[in-house]
């Protein structure tokens, strides 16, 4: 759906696009690097991943972040150059290769996860109960909302069928 099929005034728009600019320039490249600490998304997905696990597969990777196994093998590859996650061989099936944290990875994450809550802290301290509470709920609109669109997606789209003669 495009933006301007959506039933929203030139006014709401133009208050969108004013306050994106605004964050835009207020995450400077060094907030932003210290926030993710120079980690795309998916990299801070696999770090997540492992934190919950421990040690995964290959496949289990791609089907969490989503992406095609070849996308997931790259990701990886670029994690494990930068020391931040090591590839053994299962002991219970050499086949298997497995996905696991080195000290430098756990470092990254833990500095991670403390630059989020540092940033989130600062944020909600600053709301009162009733903004506290607004947020709450607005989050969980936006929440409800998304998992909707997410549900539309995933509806099989109808196969035509097409006679062979």
């Amino acid at each position: 759906m495009k933006l301007n099929e959506q039933k929203i005034s030139q006014e709401t728009f133009q208050i969108i696009i004013d306050y994106i600019e605004e964050v835009k320039e207020l995450l400077s490249s060094d907030i932003w690097e210290n926030i993710f600490l120079n980690c795309s998304k998916n990299e801070v997905l696999i770090f997540w991943l492992l934190y919950q696990r421990s040690e995964v597969n290959m496949t289990e990777i791609a089907d969490y972040i989503h992406v095609p196994l070849n996308t997931a093998t790259g990701i990886v590859s670029r994690m494990e150059k930068n020391e931040f996650i090591v590839r053994t061989r299962s002991k219970e099936d050499k086949r298997v290769v497995l996905i696991g944290f080195t000290e430098k990875g756990m470092t990254q994450f833990q500095n991670l996860i403390n630059e989020l809550v540092y940033y989130g802290i600062k944020v909600m301290s600053s709301f009162t109960k009733e903004e506290m509470d607004l947020f709450y709920k607005m989050t969980t609109k936006v929440k409800e909302i998304l998992r909707q669109e997410k549900k539309k997606e995933e509806t099989p789209k109808k196969v035509r069928k097409i006679t062979i003669d």
